[in-house]
């Protein structure tokens, strides 16, 4: 005899989690939510690997809104996430965001930064020495032009925001089980049960796809459609620096490399090969660090010359070849069939929104906040990919 769930979501990492407890503060769910999660570790999950940043600093209004959303729920998180007394320390720090341009990318900055501002965020231009004014130890002979964020943007830990989701999931009802959808069963339009690698059949009114890098695609054909979500690997490395470099925000340089303070020190990344899948392929790439980041680093930042390199992980993107920006909202040719992959690196930020909307859209049968329509599947049957600019 199966099991029996109102919503069932495969994939409990931060979006299946955040859907959870959005569906289940939500006056009008009155059922119950059962949550797949192939591993109660989060030890290869990218809300786990992620160097866990928000910003608003995008092109595109949809993204905008998202972080935006984001950042208040992450400011009072500590109160919307508590369980019995006992609240939860995401550790954010709005440190903020500094884009850097050459004159090629200066007029993309403008552009941005006016939708951002329209939009309410509190970002603002700055000319070289502007910059180099309020970040002396920045080399600025190349630079025709600075974005930075005043507030509300920065970085968080991905970690105790997925398990601060988990836990007051759980303690609103949801039901969190360790295994695996290997496949679901059809019945014409409709998604009638969930299969699990342990050999149970999960019936249910809705099902979602949370599937992340490793999972959300083979769900999708399952399912009867193809998305067009890989793994892509990204390394992150720990240096330190000898010589001090205070209030240093997350800075994007021209190159694409990327760098912020982590306790102590700071972590950085660069830019892979967009075309390389990586499934299952978690080592770092060191020979990024010597080819890459650490000459870009040196270049920006003088100082940066004599780091001293640490530690390195590696996690993956679930990267949307479409268009680099997420796929949410329902299933195509099923009614009862919704999906939250792709995120391309911005899923973390994202989170809150998302679960928000896809909730909404469970129980309500649209968007009752912050329309997500842009990220539709549609948009990539019908060829129409959200221009997002600012992708790192």
């Amino acid at each position: 005899m199966s099991e029996v769930f109102d919503v069932v979501i495969a994939g409990g990492a931060v979006h299946g989690s955040s859907l959870a407890y959005h569906l289940l503060r939500d006056p009008g769910f009155k059922g119950r939510a059962l949550v797949i999660e192939k591993d109660f570790t989060y030890a290869h999950a990218a809300s786990t690997l992620s160097a866990s940043s928000i910003r608003q600093q995008f092109s595109s209004a949809i993204n905008i809104k998202a972080s935006l959303y984001g950042i208040d729920f992450l400011r009072r998180a500590k109160d919307i996430l508590a369980v019995d007394g006992e609240a939860p320390d995401v550790h954010v720090r709005e440190g903020g965001y500094l884009y850097l341009a050459t004159q090629a990318g200066a007029p993309v900055l403008r552009e941005n930064n006016a939708l951002q501002r329209e939009l309410g965020a509190d970002t603002i231009l700055l000319t070289p020495q502007e910059a180099q004014g309020r970040f002396p130890y920045l080399n600025i002979e190349d630079l025709s032009l600075a974005s930075l964020g005043l507030s509300g943007e920065g970085w968080f830990d991905g970690y105790s925001l997925t398990q601060a989701f988990r836990k007051k999931a759980r303690s609103l009802g949801a039901v969190y089980r360790e295994a695996k959808v290997v496949g679901v069963e059809r019945d014409g339009s409709r998604i009638a049960a969930a299969l699990l690698d342990d050999g149970a059949r999960v019936a249910c009114g809705a099902f979602v796809n949370c599937g992340g890098a490793s999972g959300a695609r083979a769900l999708a054909r399952a399912c009867g459609f193809d998305v067009p979500v890989e793994a892509r690997k990204r390394t992150v490395f720990q240096v330190s620096c000898p010589t001090p470099i205070p209030d240093l925000p997350l800075t994007i340089d021209t190159s694409g490399v990327w760098i912020r303070p982590d306790g102590t020190g700071f972590i950085t990344g660069g830019v892979p090969d967009p075309d390389v899948d990586a499934p299952g392929d978690f080592e770092p790439d060191w020979s990024q660090f010597e080819e890459q980041v650490w000459p870009a680093l040196a270049h920006r930042i003088p100082a940066m010359e004599q780091l001293k390199a640490g530690r390195a992980w590696a996690g993956h993107y679930d990267m949307n070849l479409f268009d680099h920006n997420a796929v949410v909202g329902r299933m195509p040719g099923l009614d009862n069939g919704y999906l939250a992959a792709g995120f391309s690196g911005h899923g973390i930020q994202q989170s809150p929104a998302v679960g928000r909307g896809l909730a909404e859209l469970i129980v309500h049968g649209g968007y009752r906040s912050l329309d997500l329509s842009d990220f539709a599947f549609e948009r990539i049957a019908a060829g129409r990919p959200i221009l997002e600019k600012n992708v790192i």
